[in-house]
């Protein structure tokens, strides 16, 4: 199949082809993030293969009136049907889902094409509030009719997380051991931005696409609106801080994602301002509400989109902390940059290369560094990584020491204490620095969670690498922005 407009997505594209070429029926659910290019997927990578492209439209206030709402999802359903076969046009209108799904029968039936590909595009918004009846006029659809042919290919897509597990993925009805692949859809790498803008004409340097996805994350729909004619700076400040439409983005990456917006935003918007995370007992108390089954399957929730990660925390209170971290490049930088202040055009660049700034690179290269997990280990010719953590302890004179990122290797024998280290130059490792390394290994080594077997190493990953000069021997390994970059293929 042509798909010369599909950057990256290896893993995906040799997923869809396999399933496409087998003999059997395919039932599909692919999900992620809002504007992470879901539609953009299936509709590069099957073009006019698709027999049939059904979109689902957001209704706000859908509650109010949900038979309205019905009647709509089925008019678009209707048009896609005539747009696939003209000769449906002489038929009835649907009704009700029951209708509709008849009239797909019909549609797959005269279709001579020998594999028919069907696409329902947010899912979630074309079943409405009341979703019960088109999600269990579907399962019946295809436990009755297409699940037992050879020439049936179904994919559901949606950015409501929530609903798609509920409903589609962890579906306990109809739709139940139903699905033949979920594919969830992941964000791009800095590899795969460098490909994208390089695709679209944008000359941009490895430092400034790693100040982009710092802002943006690796997310197509923001990178797309980058202007080749300017530089990082002036289009981070286009689409921040000049943007009117800034706010209602940031409200529709969650209005998008989940029924009950506001709740999310709130749970966000706390993890925004503790960089490092919070507890789910924390998070409660910070948001006084309850830390029951509601809040846990909102976290849930967020972790699954990849809005939130989770991660175990070492060494402060107890053994073990269970950490909700926000990993949203583009709900960070809005949250400390555009909430809540005054902004204008240019502020980016007033802003840029104050502490302010500085700040937010050392901390979000951090984020980045943990979201190239796969580079890392590839730079450090890993074999295997059993456990990746943040540790929290103090030195023996009481020195309070935190360590970002630990690998843990049992097949290397080895724990990598990383060092994680934004700068515009190569980093010169002071006495006074190289002496705080020292002491984070030191305190490290004597932890109890550790594996005294195992050997220490300590790894700086830095922007721009690290200066060989007269303290920087207390660094075993060092990994740059280059080794960032690796296309790391599954």
């Amino acid at each position: 199949m042509s798909n010369n407009y599909l950057i990256g997505r290896h893993a995906e594209k040799a997923t869809l082809d396999r399933l496409y070429k087998s003999k059997r029926a395919q039932f599909v659910a692919i999900y992620g993030r809002r504007r992470v290019g879901k539609s953009f997927l299936i509709n590069e990578f099957f073009g006019d293969k698709l027999l049939l492209s059904v979109v689902g439209t957001y209704v706000k206030d859908a509650d109010n009136d949900s038979m309205s709402y019905r009647r709509l999802q089925l008019e678009h359903f209707f048009d896609a049907v005539r747009l696939a076969d003209p000769s449906f046009a002489d038929q009835p209108r649907p009704t009700c889902w029951r209708e509709a799904f008849v009239m797909l029968r019909q549609l797959l039936t005269k279709s001579t094409a020998n594999r028919k590909v069907v696409f329902f595009d947010e899912l979630p918004w074309l079943a409405g509030p009341q979703s019960s009846e088109m999600i269990a006029e579907l399962g019946y659809f295809w436990n009755s009719w297409a699940g037992a042919r050879h020439d049936v290919m179904l994919i559901v897509c949606g950015s409501a997380t929530s609903w798609m597990l509920d409903n589609v993925i962890r579906d306990y009805g109809g739709l139940h051991g139903r699905l033949t692949e979920v594919i969830k859809l992941q964000p791009f790498s800095l590899s795969q931005c460098e490909e994208f803008y390089k695709e679209r004409g944008l000359n941009l340097s490895r430092y400034e696409i790693c100040v982009g996805y710092m802002a943006m994350g690796g997310i197509p729909y923001y990178m797309d609106k980058l202007r080749g004619d300017m530089s990082m700076t002036d289009n981070i400040d286009r689409l921040f801080f000049a943007n009117r439409n800034i706010h209602q983005e940031f409200k529709d990456v969650y209005a998008g994602l989940y029924s009950s917006k506001d709740r999310y935003i709130d749970i966000v918007t706390a993890l925004g301002s503790h960089f490092y995370g919070l507890t789910q007992a924390e998070i409660a108390a910070v948001l006084k509400i309850k830390s029951g089954g509601t809040l846990t399957k909102m976290l849930d929730n967020l972790t699954e989109s990849g809005i939130v990660r989770v991660y175990p925390r070492y060494g402060r209170r107890s053994r073990v902390e269970t950490v909700y971290q926000l990993t949203d490049f583009f709900s960070l930088f809005y949250l400390r940059f555009i909430n809540g202040h005054q902004h204008s055009r240019n502020q980016w660049n007033t802003l840029h290369r104050t502490p302010a700034y500085y700040t937010w690179t050392g901390e979000t290269f951090e984020l980045l560094c943990i979201a190239h997990l796969e580079q890392i280990k590839a730079a450090l010719r890993l074999p295997s990584v059993e456990r990746s953590y943040c540790w929290v302890g103090s030195t023996p004179e009481g020195t309070g020491v935190q360590i970002d990122l630990v690998l843990e290797s049992k097949a290397a024998r080895t724990d990598y204490v990383c060092e994680i280290k934004f700068a515009t130059t190569k980093f010169a490792v002071s006495k006074d620095y190289e002496l705080s390394l020292l002491n984070k290994v030191d305190a490290f080594a004597t932890a109890k969670l550790r594996n005294k077997t195992h050997s220490l190493q300590l790894v700086m990953i830095a922007t721009m690498g690290v200066v060989d000069g007269r303290h920087s021997g207390a660094v075993n390994r060092v990994i740059d922005m280059d080794d960032l970059y690796a296309d790391i293929r599954d």
